[in-house]
């Protein structure tokens, strides 16, 4: 089977600074300031063409991070990266130019994945149609709500068919009936053997639609294996998590981050 996502030995580091006089130390002065905050440690991850695989974590675990990694929209600080095939991002913040239409909109994000403006013309009707958005589609994005928005990139995304498909809780914003006829989509592209990865907070839609989850925790793998083996066991975790308190959390994190 074709390796349609290979990482090894991905972590990714921010600098977290106390006020943006210390950002600006830090780029002009020999000493550095700021703190270090390893959003992802030493990931090293595998995706097979047609594998649906699910990200699974609690806030801050560094499953966005990830995703944007493979989307190509981060750069890694170190590790390799092989991705075969063409990557499409659906976010809630999926970069669209909130100054520009809908349609310019459409028309510029078409442009980056490399298609012609003959090509783009083509797919435009069916793009509007399936954001229901035909009435807006002429309207600055600034005016869209989240909803509108997520609408309009899941729509691009699908619509140019990539190899490879990164859902990033762009499920999460607007109605049911889309949310619907969206994950049918991705059930059609699961079906015609598209590799996907589903970002949710969503357990149901994870159980419903991912062949393997992969779990992270502060940044460092938790679990990677068959959907159901690992949901259950992030289940339980979970049910355990939420009763801590903010003191127990807090050294829970440490333990896991092996900080003292």
């Amino acid at each position: 089977m074709n390796k349609r996502i290979v990482l090894k030995n991905i972590s990714k580091k921010y600098k977290l600074y106390k006020n943006q006089k210390e950002r600006v130390l830090d780029l002009i002065l020999p000493r550095e300031y700021g703190e270090d905050f390893w959003a992802l440690n030493n990931i090293d991850f595998e995706a097979d063409e047609g594998d649906v695989v699910g990200f699974v974590g609690i806030n801050g675990s560094g499953k966005s991070t990830l995703s944007n990694i493979i989307a190509g929209i981060v750069p890694a600080t170190t590790g390799t990266i092989e991705v075969n095939g063409q990557v499409s991002l659906i976010a809630v913040s999926s970069g669209l130019k909130a100054e520009l239409s809908g349609r310019d909109n459409i028309e510029l994000k078409c442009l980056m994945l490399g298609f012609s403006k003959k090509e783009i013309k083509a797919m435009e009707d069916d793009i509007i149609e399936f954001a229901e958005l035909e009435q807006f589609i002429d309207q600055p994005i600034k005016s869209y709500s989240s909803g509108m928005r997520a609408r309009l990139g899941f729509a691009i995304s699908v619509t140019v068919d990539p190899d490879i498909l990164i859902v990033d809780e762009a499920l999460s914003v607007g109605d049911k009936a889309f949310s619907e006829k969206s994950l049918a989509k991705m059930q059609e592209f699961k079906n015609r053997g598209k590799t996907m990865i589903f970002v949710s907070h969503s357990i149901a839609q994870m159980r419903q639609f991912c062949d393997k989850i992969l779990w992270l925790e502060y940044g460092k793998i938790k679990e990677y294996g068959e959907a159901d083996k690992v949901l259950k066991n992030y289940e339980a975790f979970l049910k355990e998590f939420k009763n801590l308190n903010k003191q127990q959390r807090e050294e829970y994190r440490k333990k896991a981050l092996g900080l003292k």
